[in-house]
This record gives C-alpha cells, structure tokens and sequence, in this order.
C-alpha cells in the first residue's frame, strides 16, 4: 500500500494507519486484561508490554527528536482505537502522548537531547496542578511537594510536574503582572516516592497515583513556564499550549469510549433478552439508540472538524487563534457529554445486564471519572460560549481562563 500523501508539517517516517493495525492486533488482548489492570490498580505488565512498540509517548513529537510528528487527528484516532478496547489503557496512552508533545515542545535543547536522545524511549508522566515548590539553588532548583492523579506513574521514565517557585521568604513568587510563576519540572520517576492512593469508581488501571519529591534537584533547562511556555519547535502546532495538547488526549479518549459503548448495547440489544422482554424488538429503544447515536457521530465529526481547521492553519504557517481553542473546549465538552449521556441511556437499557462485571460496567465507571476530569468543567464552556457569542472577544485563552491580554 503506498503512504498517504501528506503536507510537508508533517512527520514522513510513521504512517498511523500502520499504528491502528497494530492497535487491532493487540485490541483482544487489552480487553482481555482489562479486569486484571483494573484489579491491579494500574496496567498489568502484559498490557503494558502490547502498548510500548506504539511509542505514544512520541506521537505528536517532532521527528528530529525520533517523534513521529502526526498530525492532530491521527493522534485523535490512535487514541480513540486504544479506548475503544481498554479505557484504562487509552488513558494511559493519552496521558504518555500528551505530556511526551509537551516536553517534547517546551523544553530547550539541551534538555531534548537527552530525554529524546537516540537510542531512548522515554514515557513522560505527571500533574499539572501546581502542588509542589520549586527552591533556587546553583544550576537548578529543589522540588518538593505532593501530586495527585500521576497517571501511567509507574509505566513512565520521566515525571512531569507543576510548582511554585519560592520567593525566598516560603511564599509563591509573583511575576511583573503580580501572578505566581508556576513552572513544570522533570525528574526520573524513580527518584519519587508513589504513594498509591488510587481506590476509584472507573479508570482503575490507569494507575492514576499520588506521588511526591522531597529536595529533588532539577536542573535549569529541565523547567518550562507551565501557563505562558513558548514553543521550541514545531512554533504553529506547539503554539496550542499544554491546555490545547492535552485536548487532543482527552478528547480522543471521550470518542472511543463513546463508541464503544454504544457498540456494546446494540450488540446486547440484538442477542440478549432486556427487562421488558426482548430488547431488540423495543421501538422506544431503538429510538433511543437512534438518537445517541446521532449525537455522538455528530460530536465526534465536530471535534474532527475543528482540528482539521487547526491543522489547515498550522500548514499555512500562521498561528492558532483564540477563537479555535474556544472551538477546541467547546468540541472536548461535547464529545464528554454526548459520550456520558450514551453511557446512561445504555447503562439504564440493558437493566440487570450492565450492573455486573463487564464491558459495559467498566466503560460506565470510566465515563464518569472522565466527566469530573477539569478539562471539561463547566466554567471552560461558559468561558469559550462568551468568546463565541462576542461577548470576551477582546480575550486570551491562558490555562484553562479566557482572560484580557496584559
């Protein structure tokens, strides 16, 4: 089969249909060990082992640093192919792109030399909540604090960190426009204690844990400004920010998870007897289904369109506008809530059938810790529904505010 002909952004050595034959090669094993990384709290070491020759961690990286530099909705799919068999595993293989794409963006030189050096495959893990302080030190600084929600912790090489710089009196030091200046350090995983503390409703083998530093040194270039972090490389693409990034994981994951579930109830409804007598014969539920599915196509093709509009932007050399990650947020929330509401009608559907062990009870766990996740809050939707409606127009996305430039 000849390669797809591709723009020249974009990286020439990684075809993603190529990652989405192995994904479905290895598809019946992550669903077979989806019980077994749930009960282990984090991904068994097989699941781990069928995931590592994908590489996500360097997906969205640029080739000059063994990336594979893919466009955002190959990523989208990749992610969306991994969930579709495993929640726990999509998760995690999410988070691995996301946080790989930042470092891989952010850091400088001297610092992607070595954590993307040839010969290495590092797996980049963390939180971006400001937990931890960072103490100015010769050629670095000392980390110490306490992080939640590291997910795929264990499975990492490299954490990925938020914190406040001290000013030198144990206060948050304040930068010229009077805010606290939050950085994003790397350190070896193993140079942390993980503290577990992962007992959820959903998402149990994401290892999502809670780790922390004590005195940690980090050096210099192995920091980056988390809210304003200029882009090293790839300027048009990176210029979307950790915020924008990480969309594309979480939003990649809503979708295959969406998908999933409503495959599972269709197949229940065609084979399986429901509360009232045979599911498959009910008129009510088959217009239901109906409807979810529209939705959820409908919001799955809206995010895609966004991003195909991003991309169109960054081929063209320009930067991406605030107007788009409005966009970006606004097509996240919704493949969220068209994935939850799927979640819930099939849940109520398939009565006794979805309260026991399987498929469709997992994906309904894992749907609903995804929904609490911050990066679909509901402030974020109302903020980009004002820039929409013309209403903060003259405003900037920073994190996840749309604030007034300074």
């Amino acid at each position: 089969m000849n390669k797809p002909m591709r723009h020249g952004y974009w990286g020439q050595s990684v075809d993603h249909r190529d990652l989405l034959k192995k994904i479905e090669a290895i598809g019946p094993l992550l669903q077979e060990n989806a019980e077994a990384d749930d009960a282990a709290s984090e991904l068994t070491d097989e699941t781990f082992e069928a995931l590592r020759p994908l590489r996500m961690s360097h997906v969205l990286a640029p080739e000059e640093l063994g990336g594979a530099q893919l466009p955002p909705r190959q990523v989208l799919e990749l992610i969306e192919a991994i969930t579709w068999h495993s929640g726990s595993a999509g998760w995690v293989s999410m988070v691995h792109a996301c946080i790989g794409g930042m470092s891989a963006a952010f850091l400088p030189d001297t610092a992607v030399a070595r954590l993307f050096a040839d010969g290495t495959d590092n797996r980049f893990s963390g939180q971006g909540a400001p937990f931890g302080m960072l103490k100015k030190v010769d050629g670095g600084y000392q980390l110490s604090g306490r992080w939640s929600y590291g997910s795929g912790f264990s499975h990492a090489t490299w954490s990925h960190s938020a914190a406040f710089v001290d000013d030198g009196t144990g206060k948050p030091q304040k930068d010229a426009n009077g805010e606290p200046v939050i950085m994003c350090v790397h350190a070896p995983i193993e140079e942390h204690e993980q503290l577990g503390n992962w007992d959820v409703l959903g998402l149990k083998g994401s290892g999502s844990i809670d780790y922390s530093a004590e005195e940690l040194f980090i050096p210099d270039d192995l920091t980056f400004p988390i809210a304003n972090a200029e882009p090293q490389r790839l300027k048009e693409l990176f210029g979307l920010g950790v915020i924008g990034l990480a969309a594309i994981g979480h939003t990649g994951w809503a979708m295959g998870a969406a998908r999933r579930m409503l495959d599972e109830i269709a197949e229940f409804a065609r084979t399986k007897s429901g509360r009232a007598g045979l599911l498959g014969e009910s008129e009510k539920f088959w217009h239901d289904y109906g409807r979810a599915e529209a939705r959820v196509r409908a919001a799955r093709a809206f995010a895609m369109d966004v991003w195909r509009d991003i991309e169109a932007t960054v081929e063209a050399g320009q930067s991406v506008t605030t107007r788009q990650i409005s966009m970006v947020h606004l097509a996240k929330s919704e493949v969220h809530e068209a994935g939850e509401a799927a979640c819930n009608f099939a849940y109520r559907a398939a009565g006794g059938a979805s309260l026991r062990a399987g498929t469709m009870q997992r994906l309904f766990r894992d749907m609903m810790v995804a929904v609490n996740h911050i990066t679909i809050a509901p402030g974020i939707v109302a903020s980009a529904g004002r820039e929409i409606g013309g209403l903060w127009s003259d405003r900037v996305w920073k994190f996840y505010d749309l604030v007034e430039p300074k």
